[in-house]
């Protein structure tokens, strides 16, 4: 998330207890806010199904703890749909089963009409749910390879959900090799807290970190069977990523690094 400058043009309004949904364009680039200038998601409009901002190309990093080739096979669960762009990429590019879960139906009926989200099918799932619930419900439980979670009010204020009870949830979703990627932004936002919770629920030896985004977002990956793969394995990761789709992962290596926590201190 960051700020838009140009001016929002109303979409729809939601119910009373939900935010109003528009979007705005910046030249080539088309906005999702939720009642505010907050940006909750792009896209770029000669090219509806790549990841425009940084920050959710980041949350892609578990592509370097699996085998390319297999990446088709497995699951994915977005939690918080905003301009729906982890899931359109999981499902156009990496041909993976996608499931995304939002609680604003405006937002789903948005990304339907404004930011090319295909209609549900065999391989593609929008539940209209709360987060927090819908994970808890059994079906889901060791089915996702890839769980990536962006939950923010309109306010964009922090973390909708950051407790460690939340993240244990998260983690029982994960298949043996599966990796959690969290955006963490806002005024209210803290490293040190949700690192805190993150290692309670994952392990500390679980936790990688990217450094921050000009913008100020900060995703944090947590594997649910931890490794520390060599420099060589993750440079040939990366660069096999960037080469069959196009993400920019061979510039990750010199800002993603494990998280390192001590008595007191936390680093990356």
């Amino acid at each position: 998330m960051s700020t838009a400058k140009t001016a929002s043009k109303t979409v729809t309004k939601a119910a009373a207890s939900l935010p109003e949904v528009s979007i705005s364009e910046d030249g080539p680039v088309r906005h999702l806010h939720l009642g505010t200038p907050w940006i909750q998601g792009s896209m770029r409009l000669a090219d509806p199904f790549a990841i425009e901002l940084e920050y959710v190309q980041r949350m892609m990093a578990w592509l370097l703890f699996v085998e390319p080739a297999s990446v088709r096979q497995r699951h994915a669960l977005q939690l918080g749909l905003g301009a729906g762009a982890i899931t359109k990429f999981c499902y156009k590019k990496l041909h993976m089963c996608c499931t995304a879960v939002e609680l604003n139906p405006q937002v789903l009926a948005v990304c339907r009409s404004w930011f090319k989200l295909p209609p549900d099918g065999p391989k593609l799932r929008v539940v209209l749910a709360d987060a927090a619930q819908e994970i808890r419900d059994p079906m889901w439980l060791g089915t996702v390879d890839a769980l990536a979670v962006d939950l923010y009010d309109h306010e964009a204020a922090a973390p909708v959900l950051d407790s460690a009870a939340f993240y244990a949830d998260c983690r029982a979703l994960l298949s043996d090799d599966g990796c959690m990627t969290v955006n963490l932004f806002g005024r209210a936002a803290s490293f040190e807290r949700s690192v805190q919770a993150l290692g309670e629920a994952f392990g500390a030896e679980a936790l990688w970190a990217f450094k921050p985004t000009r913008e100020g977002n900060t995703v944090l990956l947590a594997q649910r069977t931890p490794s520390r793969p060599p420099r060589a394995e993750l440079q040939a990761r990366a660069e096999a990523v960037q080469g069959r789709w196009g993400i920019p992962a061979t510039k990750w290596l010199r800002v993603f690094k494990p998280v390192v926590t001590g008595a007191n201190t936390t680093r990356v």
